[in-house]
């Protein structure tokens, strides 16, 4: 069974830290393919940021097969980057990473 791993970034257009913190996230994506990321403006999707208990921006929420595992709030970079880089585990070598939209 595959596991699905995936980083969302709870954010705003008018919060400077979570604006800020959008290349970071874009460059972590980057890095690990093999893991889903998602920029949810919490103005747009207020109902995901309220059953998140998202209650401040920037926040990050590493899940897994759509179960919340951990949670960063603030933009501080290094401790995203850990967290992230040690959530994100690459998809064995046999297993499609593509996802196809239809």
């Amino acid at each position: 069974m595959v596991k699905i791993q995936v980083v969302v970034h709870f954010t705003t257009t008018w919060c400077m830290p979570s604006v800020a913190m959008n290349p970071v996230f874009e460059e972590l994506a980057s890095s690990h393919p093999d893991t889903l990321f998602l920029l949810v403006d919490v103005d747009e999707l207020t109902r995901v940021a309220k059953e998140m208990e998202v209650k401040a921006m920037p926040t990050f929420v590493m899940m897994k097969d759509g179960s919340p595992l951990d949670m960063l709030v603030g933009a501080n970079t290094y401790q995203i980057t850990k967290r992230i880089s040690s959530f994100a585990q690459p998809a064995p070598a046999h297993l499609s990473t593509s996802i196809e939209f239809v």
